[in-house]
């Protein structure tokens, strides 16, 4: 399958979104990342081409929306609305993959917030009502996407409605060194985006790097 490049990186200016893009610009992936500021977008893209020596440019996210041939949006979840509203024009027609998690820290730890549409994906497909939205890249560890050196022996769930889609993202996890797993439809990312929490919890109670691996896939 020919994926549909540049890969935009929307709000790929944190850790996550860096790590994304230097998995995939080394794997031969043209990259843009999006920033709401372009000079940090490409001061981010510089740095990303010194650690993978792959094609990636930074842009403001609008104009990195407009370049992409798909997006994934890695903002923090505060930041999804005023950036897909932003982007919404550039982002029809496309996949836009949603890497959000609705994140929040207590006194007992990481947990979620509630989501009215029942996920961060889900808000972002109500918001895109022109575009195709799926869910994945939750669960993978930001140093690990950016410690170039080190296998991703793991799986990334994948959901999204059409086969289609959850097919190209799925492609998108094979350049990262992953193994992607269809899961099913949207309204499965507010599982996806919980079960985040609980890896957080998990490598912090076991000073590790934990991810997730299906076992008894048939082919596998």
């Amino acid at each position: 399958m020919m994926l549909p490049i540049p890969v935009a990186v929307l709000g790929g200016t944190g850790k996550e979104g860096k790590g994304l893009a230097a998995r995939w610009s080394r794997a031969g992936l043209e990259v843009v990342l999006g920033s709401r500021d372009a000079a940090r977008a490409e001061a981010a893209a510089a740095e990303v081409r010194e650690l993978s020596g792959g094609r990636v440019t930074g842009a403001a996210n609008a104009e990195a929306a407009a370049r992409g041939g798909l997006a994934v949006l890695a903002t923090p979840y505060d930041g999804v609305a005023p950036t897909v509203e932003a982007c919404r024009e550039a982002l029809a027609g496309k996949l836009v993959v949603s890497a959000v998690i609705p994140l929040r820290f207590d006194d007992r730890g990481p947990t979620v917030e509630r989501v009215d549409e029942g996920s961060a994906a889900e808000l972002v497909a109500r918001l895109l009502p022109d575009s195709r939205v799926g869910a994945a890249f939750h669960a993978i560890s930001a140093p690990l996407l950016l410690d170039l050196d080190h296998g991703l022996d793991e799986d990334v769930p994948v959901a999204a409605d059409a086969a289609a889609d959850r097919a190209v993202i799925v492609e998108l996890c094979g350049a990262l060194g992953a193994r992607g797993v269809e899961v099913g439809p949207l309204r499965l990312a507010r599982y996806l985006e919980g079960f985040t929490a609980v890896l957080l919890s998990l490598n912090r109670l076991r000073k590790a790097r934990a991810g997730l691996r299906f076992t008894g896939l048939p082919g596998a």
